[in-house]
């Protein structure tokens, strides 16, 4: 797509937003009973006012807790913070004997990359992000920072996002609306061009919100991305940028062939959510007529059913309370089974959680869990995310990975002469979730060299000990580092071959010397 005019970029995010709201309504429940602080629907975003009340009509926190351990497990398994969470590694075009010299190169980029990352706020906004993906669609942008902050992560809430998807499926066209104070736009975006009517509408108003659009999209004709940020009326173009790579990262936990956005466990968990809220809501009502009553009292006159009004402490006026005529105060009789609405909330409770994978092996309050514990837990839940865990690899690790790469090339902190395209350099997971699978596959090759070994010279002879160590240093990430590269283990067979080369003369001549000793001394007998 060649670039835009301002008034062509409102137009396409006027036709995107639009499409968008066929979303609105699914989007606007599940963030209203599942992640209300982070809920920008009901014109919470479009009201400009702080510290609302987002939690008015939620009466039960089951789903807003789940929803947040979700992250944090997804979090804990795949991009753990202040650790190591991928490893770049040779593909498949480095020669077999240059891979662990080109390893230890990697290495060192990854060093890098992570120092990058926990001196940023990458981890805070991985959290955020996660609890986005836990709706159906994460949006993260990756962008150059300053010296204190080398690269910024911001996730923005996908309240505030619209995307084309391109070919294959994959998202290069993003658009964003954003409000930002008038006095922060020339420090936030140093080349901004701002026209001189707005300059004289927002003179000492610095602290008022300007409405802004900002679009990212892919141009084939040269294979680089614009990026425009225009005014809300696509009247000025204030900023264009010319960018080497896409800075968005978009995710969908799962979605459908013909949809755009996705779908995750809090939708699925949605009529759940929904039905336990209601039960709750009037259980909590039915409660309050339990402490205050609702009363029948004797009126001679005819009732008017207007005037009946069913609330905690009300008198209905009756013309007779039994006979003849009853009492004078009589407590009206309610309906309900309080054990009948517990049995229900216990099982709509186990099943939101049960969706959100909100469980564990045994109780997390129980004694230190050990090793093979923890590893079958992320075994447990890489099986439960299914095809999501495949697809949070390549939305979400690939995308975050080689935008920071190439934001790191440009600023010159490394220099990255070959392709994070799989076949040169690939990303390889080395998470929680990642590594208890890993470990399933070194158990496996173990068992089967004590089987092999127990069969005597003829089984021994079955593997290779050298493969055998190297596949076992990939599989549990081992720093390349510490490993010895093709040409040092060439030197250490020839060094170690001239030594007993050398034992073996040593030996033979002390033999001929015992033999020269034993027929002197025979001779001399």
């Amino acid at each position: 797509m060649p670039k835009l005019s301002p008034q062509q970029l409102k137009s396409k995010y006027d036709k995107n937003n639009s499409h968008k709201d066929n979303w609105r309504s699914i989007y606007e429940d599940a963030y209203r009973y599942s992640l209300p602080m982070r809920n920008l629907h009901d014109g919470y975003y479009d009201g400009d006012v702080p510290g609302q009340d987002k939690m008015s009509r939620v009466f039960d926190s089951t789903a807003i807790d789940s929803t947040q351990k979700f992250a944090n497990r997804l979090q804990s398994g795949l991009f753990p913070p202040a650790a190591r969470w991928c490893r770049l590694i040779p593909g498949s075009e480095i020669p077999e004997e240059r891979k662990i010299e080109t390893q230890q190169i990697l290495d060192s980029y990854a060093d890098r990359m992570f120092d990058i990352m926990r001196q940023s706020n990458f981890d805070q906004a991985m959290g955020e992000f996660l609890l986005e993906l836990a709706i159906g669609t994460a949006v993260m942008l990756i962008q150059p920072g300053d010296e204190v902050t080398p690269i910024r992560y911001t996730a923005v809430p996908t309240f505030l996002i619209t995307f084309e998807e391109g070919p294959f499926g994959s998202v290069d066209k993003v658009y964003r609306r954003m409000k930002r104070p008038y006095g922060v736009l020339d420090q936030e975006f140093p080349d901004i061009k701002i026209p001189q009517d707005m300059k004289q509408k927002y003179t000492n108003r610095e602290g008022e919100m300007v409405e802004l659009i900002e679009g990212t999209y892919y141009d084939k004709n040269t294979g680089r991305y614009h990026y425009q940020i225009i005014d809300r009326g696509g009247q000025n173009e204030l900023v264009y940028r010319d960018l080497k790579s896409f800075p968005w990262v978009i995710a969908r936990y799962m979605k459908a062939a013909n949809e755009r956005y996705g779908r995750g466990p809090v939708l699925t968990a949605l009529p759940d959510i929904k039905t336990l809220n209601r039960v709750l809501e009037l259980t909590l009502k039915n409660a309050s007529l339990t402490i205050a009553g609702v009363y029948t009292a004797v009126d001679t006159g005819v009732i008017n059913p207007n005037s009946i009004n069913l609330v905690p402490g009300a008198i209905i006026p009756v013309n007779s309370n039994g006979g003849p005529r009853g009492a004078d105060l009589q407590p009206l009789p309610r309906s309900g089974d309080p054990q009948l609405s517990q049995i229900i909330t216990n099982d709509l409770r186990m099943n939101i959680k049960k969706i959100l994978l909100d469980e564990s092996l045994p109780p997390d309050n129980m004694s230190a869990r050990t090793a093979l514990e923890v590893a079958e837990r992320m075994k447990q839940l890489s099986q439960n995310l299914g095809s999501a865990y495949g697809r949070l690899i390549n939305e979400t690790m690939y995308p975050v990975v080689k935008r920071t790469l190439e934001v790191m090339d440009a600023l010159g902190i490394i220099q990255l002469p070959l392709k994070v395209n799989g076949l040169q350099v690939k990303i390889q997971p080395v998470g929680e979730i990642a590594m208890a699978s890993n470990m399933t596959k070194v158990n496996q090759i173990m068992q089967y060299i004590q089987i092999a070994s127990s069969l005597g010279p003829t089984g021994q002879m079955t593997f290779k000990i050298e493969e055998v160590a190297d596949f076992i240093a990939d599989a549990m990430a081992v720093p390349a580092a510490i490993r010895t590269t093709f040409e040092e283990r060439q030197q250490m067979q020839q060094v170690m071959a001239e030594q007993a080369q050398a034992l073996a003369q040593q030996q033979m001549q002390q033999g001929m010397m015992n033999e020269t000793q034993q027929q002197t001394a025979t001779n001399d007998q």
